[in-house]
């Protein structure tokens, strides 16, 4: 483990080097995921954003194609903090995804108004009215509050603790929850409305966010002066190959991951044109499934004489829609099936 210095001796530095993030198919501890390394250095200047935002303290906006490695990059972040300067104990991590109803207020914390109430009306008469009645006397409503991915963060904050927070597809929201989000983060402190308390981070220990937008609408002015801002680019062959083979282990030759991502761009190229610069991209996830649904249906040995039909194999992992698979169908002269 690593020595952290710095202010408030807690300097950190995010390297992305693939000897921090996790083997491929190694398991969560606490949820049974299944894990993968993260490759940062596959994204040209990803690194040297990332430790930007933990510096200056701001929040870092990613944008990409969907499936590029936005809303992975957070974990990937947490993860090495465990490795090197948390003695591979977890690294606090919360995340928030954003659903097109929420307010700023639901990443902070959500309050049991219906239980309280509910409380209130037994406290004479239940079994555990004893139990009851110290959930309605306490002050800080503990047994009512559950605090939200920015909630926890700056909670962890006032423990000496920078907690990393992904705020996924803020483009989804309403309008005006960047803004308003804006208020608690640029304050540092935001108020329990029902008590009155303050949550204020501890100075030094600001949480470390990273927020993903699909670029579905544009965010506000005043939003974006206060982010850094970092665009996740398609990657080219060799970088594919890369992610390729972090996923996939020495399930695969170096050949024939060529050859399956030969296929894989020309037909990525081919869609690009006919659908012109707003349809879908196939991504990089699908990129992912369709190797492994190649590698659990087809022996190996049999996959590069498939992959050398015009038929793309397995190509409802890659193409989802009618319109889509008319096209790749046309394309192997399949169009009379």
């Amino acid at each position: 483990m690593e020595k952290i210095v710095g202010e408030n001796n807690l300097k950190l530095e995010f390297t992305g080097k693939i000897e921090f993030q996790p083997k491929a198919g190694e398991k969560d501890p606490d949820t049974g995921e299944t894990l993968y390394p993260y490759l940062a250095d596959v994204c040209q200047g990803l690194v040297e954003a990332v430790n930007l935002a933990i510096n200056l303290k701001r929040p870092l906006l990613l944008e990409g194609e969907p499936g590029c490695g936005k809303t992975k990059l957070a974990k990937a972040v947490a993860y090495e903090f465990s490795k090197r300067y948390n003695n591979n104990l977890k690294w606090p991590y919360d995340d928030w995804y954003i659903k097109s109803t929420d307010r700023a207020l639901d990443g902070l914390y959500t309050y049991d108004a219906v239980r309280r109430l509910y409380d209130a009306q037994l406290s004479g008469i239940d079994s555990e009215k004893e139990k009851i009645q110290d959930r309605l006397k306490d002050p800080d409503h503990k047994e009512y509050i559950k605090w939200q991915a920015i909630g926890k963060a700056f909670k962890a904050s006032q423990e000496g603790k920078r907690a990393v927070v992904l705020i996924d597809e803020i483009d989804k929201a309403d309008p005006d929850l960047p803004n308003d989000l804006l208020l608690e983060l640029e304050g540092k402190c935001f108020f329990v409305r029902e008590t009155g308390e303050e949550i204020r981070i501890q100075e030094g220990f600001e949480p470390i966010i990273f927020i993903t937008s699909n670029a579905c609408r544009k965010l506000p002015d005043a939003f974006l002066r206060r982010c850094l801002y970092y665009h996740f680019e398609f990657p080219d062959k060799e970088n594919l190959r890369k992610i390729v083979e972090a996923r996939m282990g020495e399930k695969w030759s170096q050949k024939l991951t060529n050859k399956a991502l030969d296929s894989f761009l020309k037909l990525r190229d081919v869609m690009d044109e006919e659908r012109g610069k707003f349809g879908k991209k196939i991504s990089i996830s699908e990129l992912l499934d369709w190797f492994q649904a190649l590698h659990l249906h087809v022996p190996q040995k049999d996959v590069e004489q498939l992959l050398t039909q015009r038929k793309i194999p397995y190509a409802n992992t890659l193409l989802k829609s009618r319109e889509d698979l008319d096209i790749a169908k046309s394309l192997s002269g399949d169009e009379d099936e």
